[in-house]
């Protein structure tokens, strides 16, 4: 049994009563059972965290499913989609993801992704999801919770501005501000800590998919660029990243740490300080090699062996378990280091103070020079209240997504803030094994190749839960889309991540919202083919004997029988061939990213990064800085690093940790 969930609003503010049983039905045509409950949560989603504009075209378009001409001109007769057989409705959707107009693939992806994640990810009403026993899936529970190390301030329901004084206010919770509050707390210096998520201790930590993403993930776990080409997940609770990662931890290589030294001006970069930075935190963190080795891993070490390519053991900040697999929810006994167990927690104990659900507007600048930071916290009532904190030293470290979107709303300016986003783009396979795999339980990651790093990718076996797996599988037909899902206990998802050499942006709307707008460029795209094609033979090699490509449309290899007269090495051939050819145009090829980086770079020029190599940020390509303005974040780094970008982020954190020290 699963936990429930509060029961999804039964009016929705732009939604008719019509559109919400539309919306219902093509949910219940993807994915049938409980599609009234699942289309109220994914609208009363998407009026949360979407873009006006963007959720007015989704609505429109879901009531053009109604108009009978519009389905006649598709040779479906003049009726409207409610009134349709589930063939035909099957017949209108795979059009849409197969069109070759760009805004109805959209279309499509928008409303199969929350129809197929809830689906699979909602404990229902009850909290008995119905298609978890077909599966064999149940949420990892554990008996052993730990005790908090911080709590947040109070935030009282006065109706006046709360106003809060320190020497510094970091802006944000995650790898890069939890480490700088930690160095600069320890330093003597008085610091507050704002994050725009919830505070939420170990007890409290979700017990469902769904209530994990809702509660701990940026937007609900439903990030995406705008044209929904990139699945994004990124960290939205205190903590961040650090408290729902997989807990790998990949020191920055030797040659990227040279290049960004030669290249992007930061001095020292490949130098003692930062092997000393390292080795700090691989004491801090407890670094140590994964328990055991989950199939899903297994598999990538066999292949890799196979063939004769470099792989290795992941080493993680997570010690002493591997047996739940739920990391990606948090860590109820505290095994992981995450922020709220390392960081965070040395700088509430150096006497920091932390203030959760409270957004940050903008930057404060006065004179010349940051003085602090205004925006609103949320009551305990629901209710919102405006707080300044006045500090003369300001860290902005809100995430690449969203540390942009605060200096911009503070009126600076600089060209660079907000370009050169970088995702890692990630390509997706999953490989059927002859037993079972489980991808939701044991250590999350506990294997990685670097075979091909140089060549711009790395492969990764990661981990699932029903719900992502269903966003990510391709659709094509209820049947068959279930009959798929009911094999996943058996398959293995294997990633190649891509070190993306062109870049995406992120903008403020004039509603407020930040828009992320990224397409894989032909370069990349090349490369997200070759990853694809690698991670195809490190399957096959590791004895998988089946496996897809996900993408629209999908790239089947095992799942029928051979054609006659074709030999096996044949098939594959034409596979792999098929898969050097696939289509990564928005919307195709499915794409998925967990790291943001790049949006308020490093750099010597002071054209290139908004922020100087310590982390100082610029007012504009003269090089003048903003006094007491400082970024540590992943939004810091100059370039795509092509591994997991944790304990880099970390390590960029310690230059600018020095800089506010040593700027006095």
């Amino acid at each position: 049994m699963g936990a429930r969930l509060p029961e999804p609003p039964t009016t929705i503010p732009g939604w008719s009563e019509t559109d919400l049983a539309t919306l219902a039905a093509v949910f219940e045509t993807f994915v049938p059972g409980s599609a009234i409950r699942r289309a109220r949560l994914a609208a009363a989603a998407l009026e949360e965290i979407a873009a006006p504009d963007d959720v007015a075209t989704l609505r429109d378009a879901v009531r053009r499913l109604q108009n009978p001409l519009a389905n006649a001109a598709q040779g479906l007769g003049a009726v409207r989609f409610m009134d349709l057989d589930q063939l035909r409705r099957e017949r209108l959707l795979r059009a849409a993801a197969e069109s070759r107009i760009g805004a109805r693939r959209t279309f499509y992806q928008a409303l199969k992704r929350l129809a197929c994640r809830l689906a699979y990810a909602d404990p229902g009403s009850d909290g008995q999801n119905s298609y978890w026993p077909r599966i064999g899936y149940r949420f990892p529970e554990d008996d052993q919770v730990a005790q908090p190390l911080l709590a947040p301030l109070v935030v009282g329901t006065g109706g006046d501005v709360l106003r809060l004084e320190a020497d510094v206010v970091v802006v944000g919770s995650g790898a890069g501000g939890g480490l700088v509050a930690a160095r600069l707390a320890e330093a003597g210096r008085s610091v507050i800590v704002v994050e725009a998520g919830p505070w939420v201790p170990e007890p409290e930590l979700p017990t469902s998919e769904l209530e994990g993403y809702e509660r701990l993930f940026l937007d609900r776990g439903l990030t995406s660029t705008s044209d929904l080409g990139v699945v994004m997940l990124a960290g939205g609770a205190v903590g961040g990243g650090t408290l729902v990662n997989w807990a790998t931890c990949l020191e920055p290589p030797g040659d990227l740490r040279h290049e960004w030294a030669a290249q992007h001006g930061l001095e020292g970069f490949d130098g003692s300080a930062t092997d000393a930075d390292l080795e700090r935190l691989r004491t801090e963190l407890e670094l140590a090699p994964p328990p055991d080795m989950p199939p899903k891993d297994r598999l990538l070490l066999d292949g890799a062996g196979a063939l004769g390519w470099e792989a290795g053991p992941t080493e993680r900040d997570a010690t002493g378990c591997g047996d739940c697999g739920r990391c990606t929810f948090g860590c109820r006994r505290g095994a992981k280091r995450a922020g709220t167990r390392v960081h965070l927690a040395r700088a509430v104990a150096a006497g920091g103070r932390l203030l959760a659900e409270a957004a940050v507007e903008r930057v404060l600048v006065e004179g010349g020079r940051a003085a602090g930071v205004a925006g609103t916290a949320r009551l305990p009532d629901g209710g919102r209240r405006p707080f300044v904190v006045h500090a003369p030293t300001v860290v902005v470290a809100a995430g690449a997504l969203r540390t942009p979107a605060v200096l911009t709303r503070s009126g600076l300016r600089h060209p660079a803030i907000g370009e050169h986003l970088r995702l890692h783009p990630s390509v997706g396979l999953l490989a059927r094994l002859p037993g079972a795999v489980e991808p939701w339980r044991g250590t999350t990651q506990a294997a990685r190749s670097l075979h091909w790093r140089a060549e711009g990718f790395v492969i990764e076996a990661v981990p699932a839960h029903p719900g992502i797996l269903a966003l990510a599988v391709p659709w094509e037909g209820s049947a068959s889309f279930r009959a798929v899902m009911e094999r996943v206990r058996s398959m293995a998802p294997l990633v190649g991540i891509v070190r993306d050499r062109d870049a995406g942006r992120v903008t403020v709307t004039r509603a407020g919202r930040v828009r992320i707008e990224y397409r894989l460029s032909a370069r990349d795209a090349e490369t997200a083919r070759r990853a694809l094609v690698a991670v195809a033979r490190l399957a096959r090699a590791g004895g998988a004997s089946e496996m897809v490509a996900l993408g629209e449309p999908a790239a089947w290899f095992g799942r029928e029988g051979r054609p006659a007269g074709v030999s096996e090495e044949a098939e594959w051939e034409a596979y792999a061939a098929r898969l050097g050819r696939f289509d990564f145009s928005p919307n195709r090829g499915f794409l998925g990213s967990a790291h943001q980086m790049g949006t308020a770079r490093a750099s010597r020029d002071p054209r290139a990064g908004a922020c100087d190599p310590e982390g100082r940020l610029r007012r504009d390509t003269g090089g003048a800085v903003v006094a007491g303005l400082y970024v540590a974040d992943a939004s810091l780094l100059p370039s795509a690093p092509g591994v997991n970008p944790m304990l880099t982020i970390m390590a960029l954190a310690e230059r600018a940790a020095r800089a506010v020290l040593a700027d006095g």
